[in-house]
């Protein structure tokens, strides 16, 4: 049931839980995030980043997602993860996504305002919902990256008073908050800041606040910060991860003389995600 982000957002406000936002560049892993929801029966958020171009282009992923949540069996919001550009919000809309990311937050403030609010306007023309970045997460969103914990330099923690006229300024659905974690694989324990989440949540009267950099978090930091009100979590890495150690002992489990199958690498790699997704969401589903 493809379904719009306000919409899922609305059942993780209910619940006091947060909705997990899987990126989805290839096939085995979109396949793997819905498999792990319907078997959980829950709303989930499939998405797609920028940075999985290398793998496989949005315009053969997007339509593919699209149709994917269309048939689900549980809601599924279709997302664009880090829009880059304005053109790449359209394009994502153009494809059917019912929910977009921009994300100036590199910008200069008031350009990044002015881009959002534009991005805004043009997502909710056409029904669907957005999300913003106000603060810096790190230096990478690419799975295959390594964050620096809290030593990274490129971070920038989120002002809520700040965020209280970016968000009335722009309109936006749910903001991406800076708070202390990395995208990447962490280095070093991260030490999460929720006073961060529960001042923006002050400020801006409830928005929905969205965690990237989740991968590699403790499930008492999850519930933390859900607790604090983060309701959409961002989680690609350790999901990738695994994956690739289920391939790694399949292939070094091999009998000698058996030759390998890049469908059976694909099958174990899926597997291995589905089963990850599903942890992933028992946790922020607080169901542990």
């Amino acid at each position: 049931m493809l379904v719009t982000l306000k919409e899922v957002l609305k059942v993780a406000e209910e619940k006091e839980i947060a909705i997990g936002a899987f990126n989805a560049p290839n096939l085995e892993s979109l396949q793997a995030v819905m498999a792990a929801a319907e078997e959980m029966d829950l709303p989930v958020i499939i998405q797609f980043a920028p940075v999985h171009e290398v793998h496989n282009p949005l315009a053969l992923m997007g339509p593919l997602m699209v149709d994917f949540a269309k048939k689900a069996k549980v809601p599924v919001c279709v997302h664009l993860d880090h829009g880059d550009s304005i053109d790449r919000v359209k394009f994502a809309l153009s494809m059917g996504f019912t929910s977009v990311m921009y994300d100036g937050s590199t910008l200069p403030y008031e350009e990044n305002v002015a881009n959002t609010k534009l991005a805004a306007e043009l997502a909710h023309a056409q029904g669907a919902d957005i999300e913003a970045e106000l603060g810096s997460m790190g230096k990478t969103e690419s799975g295959e990256g390594v964050g620096s914990g809290e030593d990274d330099e490129t971070k920038i923690y989120t002002d809520p008073v700040q965020a209280k006229d970016f968000v009335a300024r722009t309109g936006v659905d749910a903001l991406a908050c800076s708070f202390g974690t990395t995208h990447g694989i962490y280095l070093k324990k991260p030490r999460l800041d929720f006073s961060v989440v529960e001042n923006v949540r002050k400020e801006t009267n409830g928005i929905p606040v969205v965690m990237h950099g989740g991968s590699g978090v403790s499930k008492e930091d999850f519930h933390a910060a859900i607790k604090a009100g983060v309701r959409k979590i961002n989680y690609f890495t350790y999901m990738d991860r695994a994956a690739g150690i289920a391939v790694q002992k399949w292939a070094a489990e091999l009998k000698e003389g058996v030759p390998p199958f890049y469908t059976s690498v694909t099958a174990v790699a899926k597997e291995a995600m589905k089963e990850n997704v599903k942890e992933a969401m028992r946790t922020f589903a607080r169901q542990d």
